[in-house]
């Protein structure tokens, strides 16, 4: 029987009683997603996954979604590597908040990534409740926000010159620079999400730009909303251990990785979860 224990913190849920391995019946599949979108982040810890599997647990949830800067591992094209060598020293992949491909024009509805090396120490991920920022935002605040929209692109870091070209990214992700990133796509900055009706702060890193909005005007308003995103009473630190599956919402967190395990391999296999075209 599937169970689903709260973490105490902003969001996160713990899901046991339930093996992915195995096919999941009707009722299993909707008390998953029942259970993700009323907590954002979902942990389900000991599941014995081969590349299929994590495949068809996503497929439950929605279409696989495009990566369009990944290449994908050997073998199958819809799952990418979260990779970094023990002996890398360069910056820590994917380290500032951010919500998976918002800069596409349907982006991800979630992400699932499945710890395969884990080191003992170090590689947290952290979650942003994107619906509590919201919320507790004053509503001054709200008012400035509130009938913004941003412009989304991944120029600075999947550009030819951007944060992972090869010039400026070493180690064993699999990145492929494309001019395509200097494209730019508009979203609300404040959104109501599709699913659960809640409103919530939509988009981090990618988020360059305000339409409408001289560029200096717009980078101090975008540097406040980052600043208030990612304020400590809205995060959830999530600690990996081998073979937990963790499923996350893209429309309601941000994330963003940690280092903290230098001389150690780290390994995770990640996919996307497409969104539904008509939601946007």
């Amino acid at each position: 029987m599937i169970t689903v224990s709260k973490i105490d913190a902003p969001c996160g849920a713990r899901v046991e009683g339930v093996d992915l391995s195995a096919p999941l019946d009707r009722q299993e599949v909707a008390a998953i997603r029942a259970a993700w979108m009323a907590h954002h982040v979902l942990v389900f810890p000991n599941q014995k996954l081969d590349n299929d599997g994590l495949v068809r647990v996503a497929e439950y949830l929605g279409p696989i979604g495009d990566d369009p800067f990944f290449r994908p591992i050997d073998g199958h094209e819809r799952i990418a590597a979260v990779h970094r060598r023990a002996d890398e020293t360069g910056r820590i992949f994917a380290d500032n908040w951010h919500s998976d491909w918002s800069f596409m024009p349907v982006p991800p509805s979630g992400t699932m990534l499945y710890g395969l090396i884990i080191p003992e120490e170090g590689g947290d991920t952290f979650f942003s409740n994107q619906h509590l920022a919201w919320e507790e935002m004053p509503d001054e605040m709200k008012d400035r926000f509130r009938e913004l929209t941003a412009i989304h692109s991944a120029k600075g870091a999947y550009a030819r010159d951007g944060a992972y070209s090869e010039k400026n990214f070493k180690g064993a992700m699999r990145i492929a620079v494309s001019d395509e990133a200097n494209r730019i796509e508009p979203h609300p900055v404040i959104r109501t999400h599709p699913e659960n009706g809640r409103l919530g702060i939509f988009g981090g890193g990618y988020l360059v730009d305000l339409d409408g909005m001289d560029h200096e005007s717009a980078k101090d308003l975008l540097k406040e909303l980052a600043r208030w995103q990612g304020r400590e009473e809205f995060i959830y630190r999530h600690k990996w251990e081998p073979d937990m599956l963790v499923l996350w919402d893209n429309r309601s967190v941000l994330h963003k990785a940690t280092g903290g395990y230098e001389g150690h391999e780290r390994l995770l296999h990640r996919l996307t979860i497409a969104d539904n075209p008509a939601y946007y």
